[in-house]
């Protein structure tokens, strides 16, 4: 294989020239919304690598493409890099009101609904497996439904800025995919651990588990988030307040690493600290206006990047062509999960949320990305990460091109019928 020996400076070089170009093309040409756009361009740009090896095979074009991807690593470039920036731009631009008008709604879609959701998809993955004869352990399939079953919060938040649904919907859809992909990480942690070890797995030690990180996170979120708060208070500098908010994303995100709690979550709170409380009464206009740009920019890069690496992921799975079969049975699967465990609750809570617009929205709308991606690629290697990678995948690329590119469209249609009843 083509190992390019890049350095981490040339990696981000030539990502972000990709994605000029790319965005730029797509602006004046295509005018799809951006994630949809990148994803696209990057899986579009990856067949035809894999066409070009197969047309002239001594070309080896994607063996240097597979060594360019290896070189970033995209489980370590995501989840302690991307990850921590991209749920913070999100969480400023949330309101604390109508999350608290659907904090119920969020806690359990977030943590019972992913938890449903990880069973459903890994009972009926067993079963597909059994079916295609794949030797697949259960514990593995029950990795697989972690993986796939928190929605990530970069790409419903994208999705959501183009679309317009109720506040309070929009609220629990952000609230959620804000807080669920956290509650996965840790699920995927603790099913990784007795997957590796082969030991009994323990309801008691992951509860215990879950609790300690889920709940450490908000903890720790809510105590930068307010130190943060208190700093930007104090002063009138937009340049300062703006690198207090940095210092914020990578420390706070750093330090929840080394205490063994959820970086993701910490990252959510501290967001909707500083975006309900600190632009209401820390900072003036000027401050305001500069640091909505600053992190409007920085989310817009980071989306960018990120989901032109998902579609560059591509060249990756063709090593693993023979089971995209198996990929492309667990989309209907992972669609099913998902209207069960939104659906169910959302029966008992239509005073607040109308049913006839939130399930098919909720639905719909939950798109899985690069946090799915990243959680298979961090499998240890051998079978199941074949298996797993190839399916989580095939599920990501159909989330992002086919849910995220019709959404908007679909959210309109379905606020029309709803007014209209």
């Amino acid at each position: 294989m083509i190992h390019l020996e890049l350095s981490p400076f040339d990696a981000a070089s030539v990502l972000i020239l990709l994605s000029a170009v790319l965005g730029w093309v797509n602006h004046r040409c295509i005018k799809f919304p951006g994630t949809v756009a990148m994803t696209l361009i990057g899986a579009v740009a990856s067949v035809l690598v894999i066409v070009i090896d197969l047309i002239l095979p001594s070309s080896r074009v994607s063996d240097a493409v597979t060594g360019f991807l290896n070189d970033i690593d995209f489980h370590e470039t995501q989840m302690n890099g991307m990850l921590s920036f991209l749920l913070f731009a999100g969480a400023l631009h949330v309101d604390l009101d109508n999350l608290g008008k659907g904090r119920w709604q969020i806690a359990t879609l977030s943590t019972i609904g992913v938890v449903a959701s990880t069973l459903i998809v890994g009972g009926g993955l067993w079963g597909l497996t059994r079916l295609l004869a794949i030797d697949l352990p259960l514990i593995w399939c029950f990795v697989f439904g972690a993986i796939v079953s928190p929605t990530d919060p970069v790409a419903v938040m994208a999705v959501l800025r183009t679309t317009r649904v109720p506040p309070t919907l929009q609220a629990t859809i952000a609230g959620e995919s804000l807080f669920n992909d956290g509650v996965g990480v840790v699920v995927f942690s603790i099913l990784v651990a007795s997957a590796v070890s082969g030991e009994a797995f323990s309801i008691v030690h992951a509860g215990e588990l879950f609790l300690i990180e889920g709940l450490g996170g908000a903890a720790l979120g809510g105590i930068i988030g307010w130190i943060a708060y208190r700093a930007m208070k104090a002063i009138d500098d937009y340049s300062v307040e703006v690198m207090v908010t940095l210092a914020t994303v990578m420390g706070g995100y750093a330090l929840a690493s080394a205490l063994h709690i959820s970086g993701p979550v910490a990252m959510a709170v501290a967001g909707l600290i500083i975006g309900n409380q600190g632009f209401s009464f820390a900072m003036s206009d000027q401050t305001k206006d500069y640091l909505v740009k600053f992190w409007a920019l920085i989310d817009e890069v980071l989306n960018a990047v990120l989901f032109l690496l998902i579609g560059l992921e591509a060249v990756v799975l063709a090593q693993r062509f023979g089971l995209l079969g198996l990929g492309i049975l667990t989309v209907p699967l992972v669609l099913f999960a998902r209207g069960l465990s939104v659906g169910v609750p959302l029966l008992f809570w239509r005073r607040l949320l109308p049913f006839g617009l939130a399930f098919p929205v909720m639905t719909w709308g939950g798109l899985r990305g690069g946090i799915s991606i990243a959680l298979a690629l961090s499998l240890p290697n051998g079978t199941p990460k074949d298996v797993l990678v190839a399916a989580t995948y095939v599920v990501v690329l159909f989330s992002v091109l086919a849910q995220g590119g019709t959404i908007g469209h679909l959210v309109k249609r379905w606020s029309a019928k709803v007014s209209s009843a």
